[in-house]
């Protein structure tokens, strides 16, 4: 299975983005109420994460890996702290701002997929290109010639439910990479998927890391942490040493 290419992959230069800090935590904390209680699911967090790293947050259940994962995709603002996406301090923005941000310079892939039931696979993932304005004609287009690079040219007008789960991360790979953007993150994206589809999946990572991309997996399976080029490891909602 070949993986995705992007629009200018061939034009990336590697080496003139290696060493770019394109993602940055200073002091983050995040913490939830619950009841009485106050959780401490993140606790003063420092990272640095650059153009075209292919890094892995590891950690046990309940460690602040997916607490971790929404702060830097900016699904989720820390309770104190600073994150900054390009010299940009994302604590400061409208949501309306980090929806534009999100849309444009991120893609995310889940391990439950998220496919909407009721869309076809092209229309799944013609929908985040919808949002950025692009038009109707242009947007399916660009969703087939994703899911024909993905393998799935024969299931274009196929529903969520006709997919196999392999299939189905397939697709959400396709749409995470509708609008070209900079960084992928995937929270346990073979978690659903058996060991030969995981490993289908993990390949057009590294192909799409190769091509300039920055990827950021969260994912409990050390074998396939192996594959990243960066370790980060997270334990009671700090970063191990």
């Amino acid at each position: 299975m070949d993986a995705p290419q992007t629009p200018n992959s061939e034009k990336i230069n590697m080496e003139s983005i290696k060493g770019k800090t394109q993602l940055e935590l200073k002091d983050v904390h995040k913490t939830y109420e619950m009841g009485e209680e106050i959780v401490r699911a993140v606790s003063g967090v420092d990272l640095k994460i650059n153009q075209g790293d292919f890094i892995a947050i590891v950690g046990p259940s309940g460690s602040g890996k997916s607490t971790m994962m929404n702060l830097v995709g900016a699904l989720d603002l820390a309770s104190t702290g600073n994150i900054y996406l390009d010299n940009l301090d994302i604590e400061h923005l409208e949501e309306s701002e980090l929806a534009q941000i999100r849309g444009r310079k991120i893609g995310f892939i889940f391990q439950t997929f998220n496919l909407i039931p009721t869309l076809t696979a092209v229309d799944n993932v013609a929908l985040p290109m919808m949002f950025q304005g692009i038009d109707k004609e242009e947007r399916t287009e660009r969703a087939e010639e994703l899911l024909i690079k993905v393998g799935l040219g024969h299931r274009l007008a196929h529903y969520p439910n006709e997919l196999s789960g392999g299939e189905r991360q397939r697709v959400a790979i396709a749409r995470a990479l509708s609008n070209d953007p900079e960084i992928i993150l995937a929270d346990e994206p073979t978690g659903n998927l058996d060991s030969k589809t995981g490993q289908e999946i993990l390949e057009m990572f590294i192909s799409l890391n190769k091509e300039g991309k920055t990827i950021i997996m969260v994912t409990h399976d050390q074998n396939l942490a192996k594959k990243a080029n960066k370790i980060v490891r997270i334990r009671d909602g700090r970063i191990e040493k």
